[in-house]
């Protein structure tokens, strides 16, 4: 049995392909982004990532952030497919 992902697991529950959101709703879905404090400590916790300089509590913190992130992600794939089949003739 392989390990599923916690990705994996969140678009079983989204189903991004769904294009089943309100146009109102798919347009507050892709507002939503990380604050210009999350974002610079993303950049931090990247760059320590990418020199290997991570402490474990760093490294933790930053798979938080690419967790949220994929289910940021996989929330505005809907909201997109959303828009573009409320668009559609």
């Amino acid at each position: 049995m392989s390990i599923v992902s916690e990705s994996e697991i969140l678009s079983r529950v989204v189903e991004p392909a769904a294009a089943d959101l309100s146009p109102d709703a798919a347009r507050a879905i892709l507002g939503l982004k990380f604050n210009e404090d999350a974002m610079h400590r993303i950049d931090v916790l990247a760059k320590k990532n990418r020199l290997e300089l991570l402490s474990d509590d760093e490294r933790e913190e930053f798979a938080k952030y690419l967790r949220v992130g994929n289910f940021l992600n996989l929330w505005q794939s809907k909201a997109r497919a959303s828009l573009a089949r409320h668009r559609a003739p």
